[in-house]
């Protein structure tokens, strides 16, 4: 009777402490340690959406319901210890089954294992969170279905489900994960899909244009895969968020210690924040720890020679040609390879050693290089520099232009024009012009428009002169210059009304630039509105031009 009373006892005991009557392998009883809760949060850092999840792996692995990183911009996670981090990076997302994985940042976790076998179970143990000790449930699913062929799916009876168990782990007697409890975001049925998805979720290159993964301002993290994290890597910086690109460049360095590219990315970064002594030691570290020398070597002159060109720091002294030239001849040496040849050919010539320079261009030329323009017009240049002769110069222009069929020609056939243009041969420069424009399907700079403006002004092509300007003015309306031009021309064409209203038009820009006023001032005096004309010419007066004098002069006279 006695030992009745103390299971009875017992029992009440149990129930009233929450603890099970069931038994539990050790497995389930260590997988609180795996536990955690989640908060996203939106940009302007109100709380987005708040659950649970499990960690699946080592290095800070977990899962957890999509729809709370949907829209969300970052999001923490409090372990079963109490500790907080930070999530990193996302893993891979299935929107249909409202799962994710992602990773925290700088952390070792105890993941729980996946399940061995496709097998559903008929009993299912749902873990909760709690800092001491976790409240294991023992739920029984109403049913199972497969998806995806092996995959499991399972439904609960929604009243054994409540909304403080969502996103809690689902195992199985062996302590293996099964999946996460979860409910639409709308509301239904509880089920979970099987924690096996994440075996699919696989990264490339171009992740991080995914419309899915760029629902969530937290980053896809870089793939496993060398080639894609290069890809990865380059489309990141052509993005504009700088702080995301150099996480991707720190996640490079870190996965492929001894790859160039992430060290190269790096350096720009610092070169492009004019930090060369940052730079410097990046750029040391590559050589360091490349596996291909040569590359390292290479990426190290290229840095230092394009810095100095452009005059990044003039007072970081140890970054200069003669030791950039040093550097592309290590590259070379370590690999004998042409592009290493023409990086030194142009140091040689950045320093002015145009002789030097043409002769290693022109050796250039019989190598796979001499299939593009490119060291046909850096000879060029070389011979310009020397005053040769023209037609020595021009004959090395047409091996550009012709070295290479469509596209790729474009800028040496404008390169060649221009140089036509220089030495006064006008229709020749005009038609490289409009095979140029011709080319790059009539998409050209401002500059080039107005260039050709010019030219066709020389040539008497003033209908295509007018269309190229107004071209100019609708890829750059700030530029008082190209209006001026172009009520130049409407008035020499006798166009006077058109060249009035070119004249409002840039002076709608600025009222401090003079020819605007001295062509309209003439063109309404022509026009025989001397009263207004006069009155536009001392506008110029006033600014300072001294041809407005005479021309005030010339009006009173015949008024």
């Amino acid at each position: 009777m006695r030992k009745s009373i103390l299971f009875i006892l017992f029992a009440v005991f149990q129930i009233l402490s929450g603890t099970p009557l069931y038994a539990q392998s050790s497995a389930v009883k260590k997988a609180g340690q795996s536990v955690f809760t989640l908060t996203t949060f939106k940009a302007d850092g109100s709380i987005h959406g708040s659950s649970y999840g499990v960690f699946v792996g080592s290095g800070g692995e977990g899962i957890a319901m999509w729809h709370l990183f949907d829209g969300a911009e970052q999001a923490i996670i409090v372990d079963a210890k109490g500790k907080k981090h930070d999530v990193d990076v996302m893993l891979g997302v299935s929107e249909l089954y409202d799962i994710c994985q992602f990773r925290v940042k700088d952390m070792s976790s105890t993941g729980l294992p996946l399940p061995t076998s496709d097998a559903a179970a008929k009993e299912t143990y749902l873990i909760g969170y709690d800092l001491k000790k976790s409240v294991v449930k023992k739920l029984k699913p109403l049913r199972s279905e497969k998806f995806m062929t092996t995959n499991n799916y399972y439904v609960f009876n929604d009243v054994d489900v409540s909304n403080t168990d969502l996103g809690s782990p689902l195992l199985n007697e062996q302590g293996e994960l099964l999946g996460i409890m979860q409910r639409h975001k709308n509301g239904g049925q509880a089920y979970s899909a099987d924690a096996r998805l994440i075996n699919t979720f696989k990264l490339n290159g171009l992740s991080i244009n995914d419309r899915t993964m760029r629902a969530t301002g937290i980053r896809p993290a870089l793939p496993t895969d060398e080639q894609q994290a290069v890809l990865m890597l380059m489309v990141a910086g052509q993005q504009t968020d700088s702080t995301k690109y150099e996480a991707y460049i720190n996640d490079f360095i870190s996965q492929f210690p001894t790859a160039t590219d992430g060290y190269k990315a790096l350096a720009a970064r610092y070169v492009l924040k004019g930090d060369l002594g940052m730079a410097d030691k990046t750029l040391e570290r590559e050589v360091k720890n490349a596996a291909q020398k040569d590359l390292a070597y290479n990426d190290y002159a290229q840095a230092m020679y394009t810095a100095v060109a452009f005059k990044r720091d003039t007072t970081f002294t140890k970054w200069n040609y003669q030791k950039a030239l040093e550097l592309a001849q290590n590259a070379y040496q370590t690999n004998p390879l042409p592009s290493y040849k023409h990086l030194q050919a142009k140091i040689i010539y950045a320093q002015g050693d145009y002789q030097k320079a043409l002769e290693m261009f022109t050796e250039l030329q019989k190598t796979d290089l001499g299939k593009n323009g490119e060291v046909f017009y850096e000879a060029a240049q070389c011979k310009k520099m020397l005053n040769s002769p023209s037609e020595e110069v021009i004959a090395l222009l047409d091996a550009a232009a012709t070295a290479q069929n469509g596209l790729a020609a474009a800028p040496y056939i404008l390169a060649r024009g221009q140089y036509y243009d220089r030495a006064g041969e006008y229709r020749k420069a005009f038609a490289d012009y409009l095979a140029y424009d011709t080319l790059i399907n009539n998409r050209g700079t401002h500059d080039f428009y107005y260039t050709k403006f010019l030219c066709e002004k020389k040539i008497r092509q003033y209908k295509l002169a007018l269309n190229d300007i107004a071209h100019a003015i609708v890829l750059n309306r700030t530029e008082p210059t190209y209006y001026a031009e172009m009520a130049s021309l409407q008035l020499q064409l006798n166009q006077v009304e058109d060249a009035i209203m070119t004249c409002d038009m840039g002076l709608k820009i600025t009222q401090e630039y003079s020819d605007l006023y001295i062509i309209k001032g003439i063109a309404q005096c022509e026009n025989k509105d001397k009263t207004n004309g006069l009155s536009t010419l001392q506008k110029a007066h006033e600014l300072g031009d001294t041809r407005a004098q005479g021309l005030i002069e010339k009006y009173s006279k015949n008024k």
